[in-house]
């Protein structure tokens, strides 16, 4: 187990190696002047050229990079003109705009995107594997053909349509909830469960239905698997059969699936966050590209793809946990 383990971060670290490389090469090598945009349009030539010795542009490329990587590790220097201002490790660089350090920006908007990302993921997991089992153990009744028919219109209708019915009918018409407001969770938690539920849910009944259609072909599958007819032959209950077994056996793709989704949310949950007005890494990704804040926009995108990384590495890890085959691979 512990060399599975070690082989799944060594190769975590190289992909996130991979994606860094990747994101540098696009955004600051890219046809275009990054002491440009730190400067802004009405800048002369002097002050752009100003910027650039500050930023290091004129170093080399490897060079550049060398010094993006040294100070996701140990922090950089960056000159202000008059003054030397430190950003601590991990440094992703300084806002264009607010010359905030940009992993502070970061951390400010990450509580909003994580309180969604995971309480989403709840909500259409329960949802999304309750009725993806309940599908297939209906299989040829009405109650399939119904369940069916409700997750391909899942599939089809946009967030923000889920999101705008939502509040009216439980903000609006009915009044149960008002309307959210993003309360941090240290600050009140009874507040922020209240606040979030609607954007949970929006979220989470359109990615159900993907999760719906996923856990009844598997567990389909894996009921028609010979160790399924085997148990049933000596007479094993049918409810440990599907709760021991298929359902143990049918979950490994739905991990899977988990994974990218949890990961990827941490920066495309977008039409939610602005739907709800919620201060998240999706939002500021949005307003970053708007207003061509390089390093911001990499910051957010490297974070992504490090949660997505570290979700897959603990997807591994389940695998392992539900199938001991898989640590033999």
């Amino acid at each position: 187990m512990s060399r599975f383990l070690l082989r799944r971060l060594g190769s975590a670290v190289l992909v996130l190696l991979a994606l860094s490389v990747v994101l540098y090469a696009i955004f600051y090598l890219a046809p275009g002047d990054p002491a440009q945009l730190a400067c802004g349009e009405k800048c002369s030539p002097a002050q752009v050229a100003s910027v650039r010795r500050q930023l290091g542009l004129n170093d080399s490329v490897y060079l550049q990079y060398w010094h993006f990587l040294q100070g996701i590790v140990a922090g950089h220097d960056y000159s202000t003109g008059t003054a030397v201002m430190h950003c601590d490790a991990p440094c992703l660089g300084i806002s264009y705009q607010n010359d905030q350090p940009v992993t502070q920006i970061l951390v400010e908007k990450f509580p909003a995107t994580a309180s969604l990302a995971f309480g989403a993921m709840v909500v259409w997991t329960l949802l999304g594997v309750g009725t993806g089992v309940l599908s297939a153990l209906r299989r040829g009744r009405f109650t399939e053909r119904a369940l069916t028919a409700l997750t391909l219109a899942g599939t089809a209708i946009p967030v923000f349509i889920i999101g705008i019915l939502l509040l009216m009918v439980f903000c609006s018409y009915l009044q149960w909830l008002p309307f959210p407001t993003y309360v941090p969770l240290t600050a009140d938690p009874q507040q922020w469960f209240w606040n979030m539920l609607l954007p949970w849910f929006a979220l989470g009944l359109i990615e159900s239905a993907k999760y719906a259609r996923l856990t009844r072909s598997s567990m389909l599958e894996t009921l028609a698997e010979d160790h399924i007819r085997t148990f049933r032959a000596y007479g094993v209950s049918e409810r440990k059969i599907i709760g021991r077994h298929a359902l143990r056996g049918a979950l490994t793709p739905v991990i899977a699936l988990s994974a990218m989704d949890l990961g990827t949310m941490f920066g495309s949950a977008v039409l939610t966050e602005t739907l709800f007005g919620l201060p998240g890494l999706g939002q500021k990704l949005v307003t970053s590209v708007q207003g061509k804040d390089l390093p911001v926009v990499v910051g957010v995108v490297l974070v992504t793809g490090f949660f997505v990384v570290l979700a897959n590495a603990v997807a591994d890890v389940l695998y392992a946990v539900a199938d001991r085959r898989v640590v033999l691979t």
